[in-house]
């Protein structure tokens, strides 16, 4: 059963229970009221009458003709039980059906009330009975009679028009709790249409939310931040599956070059390369030289992989960038071979923190190479180390032609080389894994440059170490 039927139904029950809970209280009330009001006023009736009987006196003639018409009658008994008829009572019916209340009255001494069968309506009579005692003559009980009937007339009539009434209000409590149950859950609709509507491609649209404070709203509100996880999910994923196509298409092209070469010159020597010395002895080093380039390349490749996958593994332990940085300069200045004037500037006191001393010797000797490599002969590279504002930077700045603008934001892309004309022996991975590296402790590696001055590189590490 639909919940807008479910709510319906348990809407018309409470409304119904409390209806007829209502109903029978306000019948029971009206009942009792109206019963004890033809009681009250027969007891009132009886003991005046007594009382006029006691002082030897007789009704008045009104009052007389009162017990002879409608519901209401008046009996005298001697004390034998016999109904006597004094002259006052000439015009009242001769009522001759005994009953046990006059007997009662006499025996206990006090008024008894009751309810009798004197009429001959369906409905009972109330009877009071009230001995008395005359200065003179036979009476010694008066009984004051009025049947239930119009009461209870009243009473089957306001029955009936209350339970008309509780069947009219209980239709309308369920025509209104169906309408009040539509209202409420038409929002829930709405919900349900647009949920049909959005598919794996369209994560971009949004739940509508009617009421964003009720429950209804909350929940809707919740589940559009859900699609908004998913949908960044679904672009993170999206990139990453195109960045790995990328980087397999890249990766494909790149050691398409060594394997081409080295295959020529392997058919050159198959053909007639053995019977050459010197040819043969060109072709075995070309190979050795473009299969340690293939090594280099497969082992870039690896690193970049294992940081795609956020499994670059550490080996944190207390150094001195300082000391590190000037090995690096070492390694570079021997490679340089006086081309290029690499120096360092040593800092003033050690700067020492903890980090994977080989990962961060790999960055730096990577920003080095790149230093060096787009440093034009007679240029200057120069190294620093500092503690800034709780962070360890190592800076490599080059005299080179710098990077133009628009190129200075892809040089962290891997394969990418602002200058490809410049970039033989180079994978074009060095700044992506420099920079994996840095961000695998928590830093960054950042670039400027101005075009026709030079470039700085910045390697940044946290002071409290990795993580």
């Amino acid at each position: 059963m639909p919940i807008r039927w479910r709510l319906t139904v348990y809407n018309a029950l409470s409304i119904g229970a409390i209806l007829l809970a209502l109903g029978f209280a306000s019948f029971l009330l009206l009942r009792d009221a109206a019963l004890s009001d033809v009681e009250d006023d027969v007891r009132g009736r009886a003991l005046a009458v007594a009382r006029t009987v006691e002082s030897g006196g007789e009704l008045p003639p009104d009052e007389a003709e009162r017990s002879s018409l409608g519901d209401e009658f008046l009996i005298v008994r001697d004390g034998r039980g016999r109904v006597l008829d004094p002259d006052w009572l000439k015009n009242s019916p001769r009522i001759r059906i005994e009953d046990p209340l006059w007997a009662r009255a006499l025996e206990t001494g006090g008024p008894v009330g009751g309810e009798a069968d004197y009429s001959p309506q369906e409905a009972p009579d109330y009877v009071y009975a009230v001995p008395v005692d005359p200065p003179e003559g036979p009476a010694r009980v008066v009984e004051v009679g009025r049947s239930y009937g119009s009461v209870t007339e009243t009473l089957n009539a306001f029955a009936l028009l209350l339970v008309g009434a509780v069947l009219v209000a209980l239709v309308l409590s369920v025509v209104g709790a169906y309408v009040l149950a539509r209202a409420a859950l038409a929002p829930v609709d709405a919900v349900a249409r647009s949920a049909r509507q959005i598919g794996a491609g369209d994560l971009g649209r949004r739940l509508p939310v009617a009421r964003p404070g009720d429950e209804l709203g909350r929940l809707t509100t919740t589940i559009n931040d859900l699609l908004a996880r998913l949908e960044a999910s679904f672009a993170r994923r999206e990139e990453a599956l195109a960045r790995q196509r990328r980087f397999a298409a890249d990766a494909s092209h790149e050691l398409r070059t060594p394997l081409t070469s080295i295959a020529g010159y392997a058919r050159m020597l198959k053909s007639w390369g053995l019977e050459n010395r010197e040819a043969g002895r060109e072709g075995v080093e070309a190979i050795l030289e473009e299969s340690e380039r293939m090594r280099v390349l497969v082992e870039d490749l690896l690193v970049v992989a294992r940081g795609d996958e956020g499994g670059m593994p550490l080996e944190p332990a207390p150094n001195d960038l300082g000391a590190l940085a000037a090995e690096a300069v070492g390694a570079a200045r021997a490679a340089a071979g006086g081309k290029v004037v690499v120096q360092y500037v040593p800092p003033k006191e050690p700067v020492g923190a903890v980090f994977d001393g080989a990962r961060i010797r790999r960055a730096a000797d990577i920003l080095l190479d790149n230093a060096v490599k787009y440093t034009p002969e007679g240029g200057v590279v120069t190294v620093g180390v500092a503690r800034e504002g709780g962070l360890l930077r190592l800076r490599v700045s080059d005299t080179g032609a710098g990077i133009p603008k628009e190129d200075l934001p892809r040089v962290f892309e891997r394969f990418y080389r602002a200058d490809p004309a410049r970039s033989e022996g180079g994978t074009g991975l060095g700044l992506s894994i420099a920079r994996q590296i840095a961000r695998a402790h928590g830093g960054e590696v950042e670039a400027a440059s101005r075009p026709g001055k030079g470039s700085t590189f910045v390697l940044s590490l946290p002071e409290n170490g990795p993580g």
